[in-house]
């Protein structure tokens, strides 16, 4: 049996400063991403954006990590999805699923192809 993986990692911009949430030992940060890609059809390109609910957890000793999260940012952020399910006051069962961050940061420039070397000449013949 394939084993299934729980993960994903996606770059975007964020939509507007994090809400955060501070509590007893942990805090809270929940923000969107917009994240985007482009869609051929024929001669035509189209540009299809969705913006992502994410929230990210942190103790509080490194909550000040949050201060990065702010409107406009690029930030690439890896995580897990978490289901949830409810009941509200009426008894309508509700369930979405959470994006949780476990690491964002800002994306690294593309990386150059290094020139190359120059060969050896061999020595002694």
């Amino acid at each position: 049996m394939k084993e299934t993986k729980n993960t994903f990692a996606v770059t975007g911009f964020v939509g507007k400063d994090a809400e955060i949430r501070s509590f007893e030992s942990a805090s809270v940060a929940r923000f969107s991403l917009a994240v985007s890609r482009q869609e051929k059809s024929g001669e035509e390109t189209t540009r299809t954006s969705a913006f992502m609910n994410i929230e990210a957890w942190r103790k509080n000793e490194n909550a000040d990590s949050f201060n990065r999260i702010k409107k406009g940012a690029m930030l690439t952020v890896e995580g897990y999805f978490k289901p949830e399910e409810w009941q509200d006051a009426d008894g309508s069962k509700h369930n979405r699923v959470v994006l949780v961050a476990t690491k964002f940061e800002e994306p690294s420039e593309k990386e150059e192809t290094p020139a190359p070397k120059a060969k050896k000449e061999k020595k002694g013949k």
